[in-house]
């Protein structure tokens, strides 16, 4: 048996001392986690392979929604511009606010999507190819317009109208470019059936028809109807 003095001589200080035993586990838990972290990063580069590889082509429905719609989405949010600025009524420039926010941010979901398929940004093909032979792309194609835009002379009227003739004009071009946007959108959905291409899909056909009635009861309120319907 040792006594104090073999003990303090052999160093002993009141801490644990390294072992063998310690080291072994040490390096065992460090070899496991660097073991973890290959295998995320290797499940993270198939993720990213089999994305790529099953990603749209460039004259797919997905691309060709993504395109069109983020050009739709372009016109709306100029239109609600004009709102904002030319209206002094609360509920008009909220709602282009709104629309302002919302479809600003679709656009860059959908300018995302075709970044992270590999894909441009835009197309030679014509406006609305990827819905020929389901009804609306062959017409609107041949015009080389999407469904529900307005034209160049209908925007110069929004932008000199002022008070109540532009807040009626905005809320009648609106709903019409609205009941375009889901058109467009149900058409992908009979076509597509990817996760966050139809989730999106479905979303602007229920928020846009929320808003088609909201702008109608407004124009209501103001002595006014919708342009004839285009669904």
């Amino acid at each position: 048996m040792r006594d104090t003095a073999t003990i303090r001589h052999s160093g002993y200080s009141g801490q644990a001392m390294e072992t063998p035993a310690g080291n072994t586990a040490k390096s065992g838990r460090r070899t496991a986690l660097v073991v973890l972290l290959t295998c995320l990063a290797a499940a993270a580069a198939l993720l990213l392979i089999v994305g790529r590889s099953t990603a749209p082509t460039d004259a797919s429905s997905e691309a060709g929604f993504a395109r069109d719609m983020s050009t739709h989405h372009a016109q709306a949010v100029e239109m609600s511009f004009i709102a904002r600025d030319g209206s002094k009524d609360d509920a008009v420039r909220r709602l282009a606010y709104d629309i302002i926010v919302t479809q600003t941010a679709q656009r860059g979901m959908f300018s995302g999507w075709l970044q992270q398929w590999g894909l441009e940004q835009s197309s030679e093909r014509p406006p609305m190819a990827w819905m020929a032979g389901h009804g609306h792309g062959v017409t609107a194609a041949a015009s080389g317009t999407m469904p529900g835009m307005a034209g160049e002379d209908e925007l110069k009227r929004l932008r000199e109208a002022t008070g109540k003739d532009q807040e009626i004009l905005f809320l009648q071009l609106m709903i019409r470019h609205h009941e375009g946007g889901v058109q467009m959108s149900q058409g992908l959905l009979k076509l597509s059936d990817r996760d966050e291409v139809a989730t999106t899909a479905r979303h602007i056909v229920d928020g846009q028809t929320g808003e088609i009635k909201l702008m109608t009861d407004m124009l209501a309120q103001r002595g006014a109807q919708p342009l004839p319907s285009i669904l």
